[in-house]
């Protein structure tokens, strides 16, 4: 971030940086003692690629958690963007046993795969496929990512990064604003501590303003004394030069413990106040805890009925597609018959006129030609109804369809809804940490300001 402690550091020899480095993850990280278990000062000052990965996924978390906005994820390339998520999501998921999964996890990742490499050879090896390969979140895919934390997240939109992914689900925030509110928490304690200090120099102040205001007296009685004796020795001259020089110190000194404990009130309404706010924010960490495991169990549930929904849906739609395949083949082969059937029948009608005007004898095969036409009149009749049977029955199966469709539809846009309003919690929660960091600012900016003045 360029401050002035890091360029200061850039400029030391390489065992000072070190040391820094390692100094600076057991103050900021989470895991305070991975740095001090998982990476060996030795094995940096060597080089070695594995104690350097460490660092790298020790200052990768807390970057992530100290970032203000996801966005700024993209100025990397998405599939740079997809091994920094593998990355953090494996250090959420492994908090509490990073000491003795983290090792395992870099040494069985594969680099990234150059551009002559295949896709399926880097699907065999790379564990990073877990995550979207598109840039959406489908529901199911952000509540298996959140599920790990048991917690409920919202944020107003859908992530556009893998990075983003990650920092915008339930486990990550939850993660983020337990971070924050222990670090409010350190600072109440510092303050507590300088505090303590003052009302110890408050304390020995007033204890040498005692001391001098006795020795006052007992020069007063003495100047007293002399004055009634009607002698002024020039050890009273000595005398009554430091009486004034010790009243003007007690007067300095009584300044100076007034405005003490001018600080000291300040200090002790702002401590209360933070102390306020830090209580208020945790107990809204607990609230927003409790009402994201309820949550996510409905959500589970819904995510359950969502998914037999669906398989019932899409076995109904093939069965249905099934169905309707057959009915336009057989609408089909209905209309080539009654084709057939009525071209036979107008050759029959033909043939009856040319043999009406024939002999008697050939009066009976004009009678069987008229039975063999009325039966097929009676098999274009039947299948004429088939026909009408079979588009209705087309268009019932086309509606049937139609219907699945949009219930499918609606039962996606619930999903999506369920997303917008874990998204408002999010942002409220957001907002009262904001103003919790505003109060805090103010507090340290005016404590500066006291230590410059003193």
């Amino acid at each position: 971030h360029r401050s002035e402690e890091g360029e200061s550091v850039l400029e030391q020899p390489l065992p000072e940086r070190i040391s820094f480095i390692r100094g600076f993850l057991q103050k900021h990280c989470k895991h305070k003692s991975a740095a001090e278990n998982l990476v060996s000062a030795q094995e940096l000052l060597g080089g070695e690629e594995l104690a350097l990965a460490k660092v790298a996924v020790l200052l990768l978390y807390h970057t992530s958690m100290s970032c203000k906005s996801p966005g700024d994820w993209n100025e990397f390339d998405y599939k740079t963007q997809v091994e920094l998520a593998s990355i953090l999501k494996f250090v959420l998921d492994n908090e509490e046993s990073l000491n003795e999964n983290l090792e395992t996890f870099l040494q069985r990742k594969a680099p990234l795969p150059s551009s002559s490499t295949s896709s399926s050879s880097s699907e065999e090896h790379s564990p990073l496929l877990s995550l979207p390969q598109k840039r959406e979140v489908r529901f199911l895919e952000l509540k298996k990512i959140a599920s790990s934390s048991g917690a409920n997240n919202m944020l107003p939109g859908p992530p556009s990064s893998p990075m983003g992914d990650v920092m915008q689900t339930p486990q990550f925030q939850l993660r983020r604003l337990k971070k924050q509110l222990a670090v409010e928490r350190e600072n109440r304690d510092e303050l507590e501590v300088e505090l303590a200090e003052n009302r110890k120099l408050i304390t020995e102040k007033e204890a040498q303003i005692t001391m001098m205001q006795q020795r006052i007296d007992r020069l007063a009685l003495l100047n007293e004394k002399q004055a009634a004796d009607q002698q002024e020795p020039k050890e009273m001259e000595e005398l009554r030069e430091k009486n004034e020089s010790l009243l003007v110190r007690l007067h300095e000194a009584l300044k100076q413990c007034q405005d003490l404990k001018t600080e000291k009130g300040q200090m002790d309404r702002k401590i209360n106040q933070l102390s306020e706010e830090n209580g208020d924010l945790s107990f809204k960490l607990r609230e927003i805890a409790s009402h994201l495991v309820q949550l996510q169990e409905a959500l589970n549930e819904l995510s359950e009925e969502h998914n037999a929904a669906l398989a019932q849906s899409q076995e109904k739609q093939g069965q249905l597609e099934s169905e309707l395949r057959a009915a336009l083949q057989e609408k089909k082969c209905s209309e080539e018959k009654i084709e057939i059937l009525q071209g036979k029948i107008s050759l029959l009608e033909d043939q009856l006129a040319k043999l009406a005007d024939c002999g008697t004898q050939q009066k009976g095969e004009v009678l069987g030609d008229v039975l063999k036409l009325e039966e097929l009149k009676q098999e274009v009749s039947s299948l004429a109804t088939k026909g009408a049977e079979l588009q209705a029955t087309v268009l019932r199966l086309e509606e049937e369809k139609q219907q699945r469709e949009a219930a499918l539809q609606s039962e996606r846009s619930h999903f999506e809804e369920e997303k917008q309003q874990l998204g408002s919690l999010v942002a409220s929660l957001q907002s009262s940490l904001s103003e919790s960091h505003r109060a805090r600012e103010v507090l340290e900016q005016d404590l500066q300001g006291r230590e410059a003045e003193a």
